[in-house]
């Protein structure tokens, strides 16, 4: 059986470098896209590109959707259909400009990848945002042991989630230069920190309590004091793995060294929920947690502002639209709230609602 065709290897070469050099997409979106026309390829047995036609496109959309997801068993969701078909999509009008592929390839071709309107409605539905609230993410970390050097490390770990918000990649990458407990912020340089979108912020601790900030300190006051490390350390070290007393391979202390993904630390959260009894929730999360915080607490568009910048966030809209709505019980709450108060004649409109418009009008500019 075929498992790669030599021509469509070159070709899909180029391409990457393209996204990469060209598009500035990201190693994880372009694996993405590989992984997408590695489905296309199996379903056509690895036919040349040359040789395209457009009832390829129709047969594989079909099969598709008949396709399982293999951790689940269950078929493949919308969403998952969606960004498959449009990454070849893309490659296929990419393709048909390219030499060697203009005379056997249209333009148009790549249309026949697009799913319907309605399956496109479906998987790019906005969904609602799901995180722990501030009293669960304070109990999974009250709940946590803190007498080894790894136990330490890990609930400092999820506290330090709590007080900033940063993502994980970020996390596994920081050193502890990067944390200033006078000033209580964190620098999150992009030439060292594995940012979004490599971007330089910071980020000044949230106020979510003194017991949380403290935890923190305690971890990195250890870390310098007590393991005698320097600014280039890790703030959240690798656990170093050797032969035990039983002569097996077990956890042993820290590595003087960083994780090589954020995997590790998605494990860490996972098994902190299910001590606490409580259902996982990814470090992710953590941030919808917080917008729901900066709802509550500011009271003012400049406050809003400043907590939106605090998550890293150059546009408040970006706050609101990707983490910013409010949870369904919330929802009925303030609707039954509303429908018990005098309507007004002419009810006044919020300087926050005003700031809100101002920035929607600018951005559509």
């Amino acid at each position: 059986m075929t498992t790669h065709n030599a021509n469509n290897e070159r070709i899909k070469r180029q391409y990457f470098a393209y996204l990469k050099e060209a598009k500035r997409h990201s190693e994880p979106t372009v694996d993405a896209v590989a992984k997408a026309l590695d489905r296309f390829e199996n379903d056509t047995k690895h036919r040349d590109f040359k040789a395209f036609h457009f009832e390829q496109a129709i047969a594989f959309k079909r099969r598709l959707t008949e396709q399982k997801n293999q951790q689940t068993g269950e078929k493949l969701s919308k969403a998952t259909l969606h960004s498959t078909l449009a990454a070849v999509k893309a490659f296929f009008h990419w393709l048909a400009g390219q030499p060697g592929y203009k005379s056997r390839l249209q333009y148009s071709d790549a249309d026949y990848f697009n799913l319907s309107e309605k399956d496109v409605r479906v998987a790019t539905a906005r969904r609602e945002q799901v995180g722990p609230t501030l009293e669960q993410a304070r109990h999974v970390i009250a709940m946590m042991p803190g007498q080894s050097e790894i136990e330490r490390r890990d609930r400092a770990l999820i506290a330090f989630t709590l007080l900033t918000g940063a993502r994980d990649s970020a996390i596994a990458s920081m050193k502890l230069k990067h944390v200033n407990l006078i000033a209580g912020c964190v620098d999150q340089d992009a030439r060292e920190v594995k940012t979004k979108f490599s971007k330089t912020f910071t980020t000044y601790f949230f106020p979510v309590g003194d017991d949380i900030r403290q935890i923190v300190a305690d971890w990195v006051a250890f870390l310098r004091e007590q393991m005698l490390w320097g600014n280039d350390d890790p703030l959240f070290p690798a656990t170093r793995i050797g032969l035990g007393a039983t002569r097996q391979f077990e956890a042993l202390g820290l590595e003087r060294a960083h994780w090589s993904s954020a995997a590790r630390i998605r494990t860490i959260f996972r098994d902190a929920f299910t001590r606490a009894g409580l259902p996982y929730f990814n470090p992710h999360s953590f941030r919808n947690t917080l917008v729901r915080l900066g709802q509550a607490v500011c009271k003012t568009p400049e406050e809003f502002k400043a907590w939106s910048q605090n998550l890293g966030h150059d546009k408040v809209l970006t706050t609101f639209l990707s983490y910013g709505q409010v949870e369904s019980p919330r929802q009925g709450q303030i609707i039954r709230g509303l429908g018990a108060q005098k309507v007004a004649v002419q009810p006044d409109v919020s300087e926050l609602a005003k700031a809100l418009m101002r920035e929607m009008r600018a951005a559509s500019a």
